[in-house]
């Protein structure tokens, strides 16, 4: 499967059954291998994230004079160069389709004595960066971007960053991090509040690093200057991919699934609070903790689902997750409305628009709103849908496919490898009838 072009045909599957694990969690993996970067000593990463996203941030840090080895699959060794030991090139940075790999490295190479121009493909150069260029502006940080606050970002070298409090208008674990990486290099205090709490991996790994950090739901704080020791990271499934996995199972009848050990990151958890309001049968089994993050077995089983409303506060903890929430919308009995969700129209597409396009192709109802949606669940027929490059949506409808009465035709599905490379060949041993 290679090119713009690459497109799935699914249709009826079978019941899932068995044990399947995803791939590792992508933002945890970005972040290990960001933090292993600036550390002290050799961290090991077990689980890490073989996706085109992951590697790209991997790359950036190797242009920057980081040794970073890669002994099997899933493991990295990082050669920790330290906070300060980071050095420059005049080759542009090629975030690929990263959005968190720009965002957070822009926070880093901000605080850097050198100059550094991030840029990233097609998808990524669409993508908003001014919500992370004004706050780290206002800590004396110098970037420039193309108009819009797009792609790519020049960082000028050589800025003092000040520690400085700041109210985030935007719910953004991506905004905050940038902001922590660079308060890392800052003088005085840097303050991160958040209209809602969002998922705080930096802040649990920076501690797990040994950096001092206080942070409770929607506040973080730290003070620049110290240091980070090398540690081992074991990166805990993606939810995110289990999300696909979890609606299919509750969604085909007779499936029984266990999904092994899925990283249960509380600002995450979101898509499985809302699934068990429609009525998913979801179990949480085998409980502990992995590097640092909370981490569980799922048992899903099939389950008729009812329309809710979903609420309001719990949309920044599933945000990634709409498009197979979408799907189990569409297949439930009744009306489901979500709100509070405009940070979908900015993704790799517009998902709530390509999501809405999508399932009125499938024959189901949807009436788009500027925040959200209301889907009226019905019965999914054949038809082509277009996934317009973003690999979330690509597979929500391999999922939704496997209801239908007819086939389903999933155009431009290439970057489903940026977070979930092997997908079709999982998806098949697990029971869904997927051809690429």
């Amino acid at each position: 499967m290679s090119g713009a072009s690459a497109h799935w045909v699914a249709s009826l599957g079978n019941a899932l059954t068995g044990s399947v694990r995803v791939p590792g969690d992508k933002s945890v993996s970005h972040r290990a291998v960001m933090l292993g970067a600036i550390a002290e000593g050799t961290t090991r990463i077990r689980g890490f994230l073989e996706g085109e996203d992951t590697r790209a941030t991997a790359r950036v840090l190797c242009r920057l004079g980081v040794r970073i080895d890669a002994p099997g699959d899933g493991e990295r060794l990082v050669q920790g160069v330290g906070l300060n030991g980071l050095r420059g090139t005049e080759a542009a940075l090629d975030c690929g389709n990263a959005g968190t790999g720009m965002r957070l490295l822009a926070g880093l190479l901000a605080a850097q004595s050198f100059d550094s121009t991030l840029i990233g493909d097609e998808s990524l150069s669409k993508r908003p960066m001014r919500r992370v260029i004004d706050p780290l502006a206002a800590m004396g940080a110098r970037i420039e971007s193309e108009p819009g606050g797009l792609p790519p970002l020049r960082i000028f070298g050589g800025a003092r960053l000040r520690g400085v409090e700041t109210a985030t208008p935007v719910a953004s674990a991506q905004v905050k991090s940038a902001l922590l990486l660079a308060g890392l290099y800052a003088e005085g205090e840097t303050v991160v509040r958040e209209p809602h709490p969002t998922r705080d991996y930096t802040e649990r790994m920076l501690a797990a690093f040994g950096y001092p950090i206080e942070f409770t739901p929607g506040v973080a704080r730290l003070r620049g200057g110290h240091r980070l020791t090398a540690i081992d990271i074991d990166v805990p499934a993606d939810l995110s991919s289990a999300a696909f996995f979890i609606v299919a199972a509750t969604l085909v009848p007779g499936s029984v699934l266990r999904i092994e050990a899925v990283g249960m990151n509380p600002r995450r958890t979101g898509l499985l609070e809302a699934l068990r309001a429609m009525g998913a049968d979801i179990r949480e089994e085998n409980r502990h903790e992995q590097g640092g993050e909370p981490v569980a077995d799922l048992v899903v089983r099939h389950a008729p689902l009812h329309g809710i409303d979903v609420p309001v506060d719990i949309v920044p903890d599933m945000i990634d997750e709409f498009p197979a929430l979408f799907v189990a919308a569409a297949c439930a009995k009744g009306r489901t409305i979500v709100r509070g969700a405009a940070e979908l129209r900015v993704k790799e597409s517009d998902r709530i628009a390509t999501m809405a396009t999508g399932l009125r192709a499938l024959g189901i109802g949807v009436e788009e709103t500027p925040d959200g949606a209301v889907i009226e669940g019905g019965r999914l027929g054949g038809g082509v849908v277009e996934s317009h490059g973003d690999h979330r949506i690509a597979m929500s409808f391999a999922v939704a496919a496997q209801l239908t009465d007819g086939n389903v035709r999933i155009n431009d599905v290439a970057n489903v490898a940026t977070s979930f490379p092997g997908f079709v060949a999982l998806a098949r041993e697990a029971g869904m009838n997927l051809a690429d």
